[in-house]
């Protein structure tokens, strides 16, 4: 077997309702589609943690957030990590990276240092932070990119999302002796919910929905300070305009998907290149009265994976088993055959990626950036820790819009004694920083 490319796009702030894979109600993305059933789509994939930096921490590294040393935005990925761009370079690839990083520490937006890409050797085009909406190349090839922040809105040129799609093209039709590793990675559909014509009027507001918790009430002390606060969902009219601008910046980024996808069909390398597409965490969007993310809400946590790779993967595939974003480097390290760090904290899911019967733990462990919030996703639940607040129990089958927290009802006494002990271990294991205050729950 011929040693495969690896092209990763990553998103930013993509609910999995927005793929028509996942939900096909509101928006269709063909490309993504297409990447579902010529390969594998993970139904129960979750972020590690909410929050941008830890959740790309975790992406790429194959560790928790206090580990890899990234645990909040704006602090930066530990010198000592390794990521798997380290590995595939050490291997003989040729690495690059595109688009937002956010690992970096900064709280600013920037172009990374050559020095902190982390093993993406052509990281000219990598950016700590920013969620700009025109980027215009340099008249010369010595100075940097221009960008505007969210003052201009680009075109089909200069859009950041269009922008990023054609420095993925450019990098991956270059001639080369070796396979390429290289990671786009789009800031949309993060706010602002702002995305350039023909997009920014392909949905109309009056047609989006609400969802059914908008006005929930009866929530958790936590949630009922975040609506009250700056994630607080605004009022409904606001709201559909948000979302059909949200519609738009997708249905954008899988048109861009689709031009990438074609550049590698061009050059006749698609089926030698392993296509993943995902994202770091999801969006609200009126759920619960909430807005973003950072919260205790699945919409936050469970993510869209998709892996497309006709040598190993059959066409079709659904992994219905529980994964997290830890698992990605061990995962795609074995399914190209190159030897792991040994580092990695997450587990190996490539055997029954491709189909094959391996016994599997479903369950995926909940960090959070203040250190303060713990918790665990199985097939049956989801329970969630705050210190000092209300903790959460939802049924994920009877209940998936999360609209009745359990905590507290003895019927799941022994549902939440085991799932305690579950996430106490864990984060025991891991020397976590929580481990001192769970300890006096579990």
């Amino acid at each position: 077997m011929n040693r495969p490319n690896l092209l990763v796009i990553h998103t930013d702030q993509q609910s999995s309702w927005t793929l028509s894979c996942y939900d096909d109600s509101l928006i269709s993305t063909p490309h993504a589609d297409r990447l579902a059933a010529e390969g594998a789509r993970f139904t129960q994939f979750f972020t590690n943690s909410a929050v941008c930096t830890p959740s790309r921490g975790c992406f790429v590294t194959g560790r928790y957030p206090h580990c890899h040393g990234a645990y909040r935005n704006n602090i930066p990925l530990g010198r000592d990590q390794i990521t798997f761009a380290h590995i595939l370079q050490q291997d003989g690839y040729d690495t690059g990276y595109a688009g937002k990083w956010h690992l970096d520490g900064t709280p600013r937006p920037g172009w990374t240092h050559p020095e902190r890409s982390m093993g993406f050797a052509d990281a000219r085009y990598m950016f700590n932070r920013g969620h700009w909406k025109r980027i215009d190349d340099p008249p010369m090839p010595q100075m940097e990119p221009v960008v505007h922040h969210y003052r201009e809105i680009g075109d089909e040129h200069t859009f950041t999302t269009d922008w990023l799609a054609q420095k993925t093209i450019d990098f991956v039709q270059q001639p080369r002796e070796n396979p390429f590793c290289y990671m786009v990675s789009i800031p949309d559909p993060h706010t602002p919910f702002t995305v350039r014509p023909p997009y920014d009027s392909m949905y109309d507001p009056q047609q989006m929905p609400i969802p059914d918790s908008y006005y929930q009430e009866d929530l958790p002390d936590w949630a009922l300070d975040a609506r009250s606060g700056a994630t607080g969902a605004p009022d409904e009219q606001t709201l559909r305009r948000h979302k059909a601008q949200y519609c738009g910046q997708v249905k954008l980024i899988d048109d861009c998907v689709g031009r990438i996808l074609a550049a590698l069909e061009e050059w006749d390398i698609l089926d030698d290149t392993i296509v993943v597409f995902t994202t770091d965490h999801g969006e609200y969007m009126g759920e619960h009265g909430l807005m973003a993310k950072n919260l205790l809400y699945e919409t936050a946590y469970r993510i869209p994976l998709l892996i497309r790779w006709p040598e190993r993967i059959p066409p079709g595939t659904v992994v219905d088993h529980i994964a997290s974003t830890v698992d990605f480097q061990p995962s795609i390290l074995e399914l190209m055959g190159v030897p792991a760090c040994g580092r990695e904290q997450g587990r190996d899911i490539s055997a029954v990626l491709c189909g094959e019967d391996e016994e599997w733990i479903d369950e995926a462990f909940l960090h959070h950036a203040s250190l303060e919030r713990a918790g665990i996703f199985t097939p049956e639940f989801e329970l969630a820790y705050v210190k000092g607040r209300d903790a959460i129990l939802f049924d994920r089958k009877n209940d998936p819009d999360q609209l009745r927290n359990l905590f507290g009802d003895p019927n799941y006494a022994d549902a939440v004694a085991d799932l305690t002990r579950r996430i106490v271990d864990h984060n025991t294991a891991l020397d976590s920083p929580a481990t001192s205050w769970l300890r006096e729950i579990g």
